[in-house]
Formats: structure tokens, sequence, C-alpha cells
């Protein structure tokens, strides 16, 4: 099983610019796809993507799988998923430490788990489920949210718990860091600082929204900011050498222009 993405900085693949990759020069390193997005790709895209999947090194990340609902796991789903992943010989899928469906039903919606010690333990139950019905680990990746369930301990002692337990990776989303200490009042470092960096298989970044003062959303439709660009100098400085990524979903602006923020990202990474 591969453990972590060898690779250096990478784009997430959109139907938006889709057809763009070919016609341009300068190549991502590598892409991270969605795999909802493509499961039941039309045939329009189907051999673009399967062109772009021999080029460039992928890697899977979903937003489905909803690895803390308490009710079993979609296994209709996870058939779908594994052939996907071995159709494309996709080695790394990731997911978000969060819920998204409730009584089998998809709220499309990332949503926050109560942080105990009865959460830590499910959540490696159902990891070791996944990773042993896939035949590849995993990572999981620290999620944006907007109130704070009941909880035991803070953040980033329950991802750190969930993550040494369970025996996963994680995706470190450095814009989500940044929106939740935004939003619920603390220090981005200081949170950093608490995560066992050794634990990272690859890392997030992307643009927020601001709403007002007191709340911004992680919409991924705007440019990164400049905080956020510092933090992911601090996590760099902090001794992390491991692959970044570049998301954008929503407001997709041209793909000149995606590259323009990427080449930015290299800089940091260099």
């Amino acid at each position: 099983m591969t453990n972590t993405p060898d690779y250096y900085c990478g784009l997430g693949l959109r139907n938006e610019f889709i057809h763009e990759v070919e016609q341009v020069d300068f190549k991502p390193s590598w892409f991270e796809v969605v795999p909802e997005n493509w499961i039941d790709i039309n045939v329009k895209n189907r051999a673009v993507f399967e062109r772009i999947v021999q080029e460039f090194e992928i890697v899977a990340h979903g937003i489905s799988l909803s690895i803390g609902s308490n009710t079993p796991l979609d296994k209709n789903f996870l058939k779908k998923l594994k052939t996907f992943l071995d159709d494309y010989e996709i080695e790394f899928y990731s997911e978000h430490l969060s819920f998204c469906s409730l009584e089998n039903k998809q709220l499309h919606e990332l949503l926050p788990l109560p942080m105990t010690i009865n959460m830590v333990e499910y959540i490696c139950e159902r990891v070791d489920e996944v990773q042993n019905f896939l035949g590849r680990s995993i990572a999981l990746e620290n999620a944006s949210y907007y109130y704070v369930p009941y909880s035991e301990m803070d953040e980033s002692d329950f991802i750190n718990e969930v993550i040494s337990k369970s025996g996963c990776k994680l995706l470190l989303d450095v814009n989500n860091v940044y929106v939740n200490s935004h939003n619920h009042k603390f220090n981005p470092k200081k949170f950093l600082d608490k995560i066992d960096y050794s634990k990272i298989a690859y890392m997030h970044i992307a643009g927020h929204t601001h709403i007002d003062e007191n709340l911004i959303i992680d919409t991924h439709g705007e440019d990164v900011v400049d905080e956020v660009w510092d933090l992911l100098k601090y996590v760099k400085d902090g001794g992390v050498k491991k692959p970044i990524l570049l998301e954008r979903d929503s407001d997709v602006p041209s793909y000149d222009a995606i590259l323009n923020e990427y080449k930015y990202m290299q800089k940091i990474y260099s």
C-alpha cells in the first residue's frame, strides 16, 4: 500500500478546465480528483479524463463517505469507489474527518463530530473497515465547521488521537485551520504546533469567502489570502516537506489564472 503521495505541487482537476489541461504547455506535478464527480462520468469527458489519468500522478479525494455517520458504511458506494480506484490505478484516497449523511441520506454538507474518546474509537473502527475494503491506506482531512458539538478534547488532540490510533494519515487543510481559527477565535499557529506533522500525507490550500468580521465560509471560491499563505509558510518552516494541492471548487476562473496561483504555491514550496 502507498502510505503517502510522494509528488510535488498538485491541482484539483475540475470539469471547468479539463479540456485546457492538454492545451497548455505548463503542467502541474499531479492532480487530485473527486471520485464522486467521475464515477459516472459522461462520455464527452471520459476520453480526456482517461488521457489525463494516464499522463499524471492522480490522488482521489472523496466527499460522501461520511466516516462519522451513525449508520453502516455504504457498501454499494464503496464497491463503486474500489472499482474506480482499481480501474484507474489510483493508489491513494483521502476523505474528511466529519459526517455528511443522516439516515442514509446525503446532506451535501461536511458536519463536525463530537470530539470524544468514544468517537475516536468509532472512527478507528470505520477507518479499518474502509482500508480493508479498498485494499489501501487512506488519509482524513481536518474539516471546517461552524458550530462546536459536545467535546471532551480540543480539535488538535482529537485529530492526533484519530490519526495515531487508526493508523491512517492526515490530510492537513491549511485553509480550514485558518477558517476555524477565525470563526472560533483561536490562534492557528498554536493549533498547528500541536499537530503531529509526521502523520501528514499531503496538504490542501484554498480560498474562502469573507461574510463579515465574525464569519468566513470555506467555499474554495476565491483566491488564497495572504494569511493562509503565511500559515502554509509556517507549516513548511516547521519542517513539513509534504505534497501540497491547490483547490478551487466554485467561481472557477480561467485555467491561466489558476495556474498563476499554482505557480505562487510552487514558489513557496521551493
